[in-house]
């Protein structure tokens, strides 16, 4: 499909949801100028509210999670309204280059090919996890006990990458592979543990942080394979403002106490904005 098709379809679909505190950016004087956003006074932010706890939509259609939070806050300290428009993965970058958007806010990996078009602050960690059940099975206390399990995961997501990666590991070092069965979500990859079809379900830190504060499973493993997610952006500009909010929210505190609440990790780095490459 042609990215102008793309970003048709994906416009016409979106759904805005605005910061309640539009008030307060009102109140005080904006640190990026009007000609420099998407829409003046506004942060306009893209997302992907399907993996919760991150960024999901509750019952009522509000935009929630630590992504959501984070991008509020700093939409707040520019003295700017916060605004998210909801849309794929597939149209994140194709959108900013179009103008529609001023920030990328769905935890995009950075790559070389990524860095050469965008402008990237690294910020949090995004590891993989291993649930296993309350009770019952087998005990999972290092990575080479996944040896012979069966495991549960999503399709196409870094958890899934990262598994069968070890599975590889475990071929070449004699060990008995994963048996691996993928699912669309993690709503669904959690079901085939409680139902017993899996002995394990292979997820993000904060996805599986939830289901054990929830008490419906054990947070067996945790902070494998971290790499960093970042915000990402088309103006150096917008970036530089962004990463001098993100600084102030880590030396006050804040950003420590709304990304730990979630068992998120910060990435390495000094929220600096990455430089381009090529």
């Amino acid at each position: 499909m042609k990215i102008g098709n793309i970003l048709k379809t994906a416009f016409l679909s979106a759904v805005v949801f605005t910061s309640a505190s539009a008030a307060f950016a009102q109140s005080c004087t904006p640190k990026i100028s009007d000609d420099k956003l998407i829409k003046p006074g506004h942060l306009v932010m893209a997302t992907s509210p399907t993996l919760p706890p991150m960024a999901y939509a509750d019952q009522q259609g509000t935009l929630k999670g630590l992504r959501i939070e984070i991008g509020y806050e700093v939409a707040k300290r520019l003295c700017l309204t916060g605004e998210y428009i909801s849309t794929e993965y597939a149209t994140m970058v194709p959108g900013l280059k179009g103008g529609r958007w001023d920030m990328i806010n769905a935890g995009l990996f950075v790559t070389p090919e990524r860095r050469k078009i965008l402008y990237m602050i690294p910020y949090e960690n995004l590891a993989i996890s291993i649930s296993t059940a309350v009770s019952g099975g087998e005990p999972i206390k290092t990575v080479d006990d996944l040896a012979g399990k069966t495991v549960s995961t999503d399709i196409g997501g870094y958890a899934e990458r990262k598994i069968k990666e070890l599975n590889a590991d475990f071929k070449q070092r004699g060990l008995k592979e994963m048996t691996i069965n993928l699912f669309d979500n993690y709503a669904t990859v959690y079901q085939a543990l409680r139902a017993g079809q899996v002995q394990a379900a292979v997820s993000i830190d904060p996805v599986a942080k939830q289901y054990q504060d929830r008490g419906e499973f054990t947070h067996a493993l945790s902070g494998m394979y971290p790499t960093p997610g970042s915000l990402s952006f088309g103006s150096k500009d917008v970036a530089d403002a962004v990463s001098g909010a993100l600084k102030e929210m880590k030396a006050d505190g804040t950003l420590e106490k709304m990304m730990s609440a979630y068992g998120v990790s910060q990435a390495p780095g000094d929220l600096s904005v990455l430089d381009q490459e090529g």
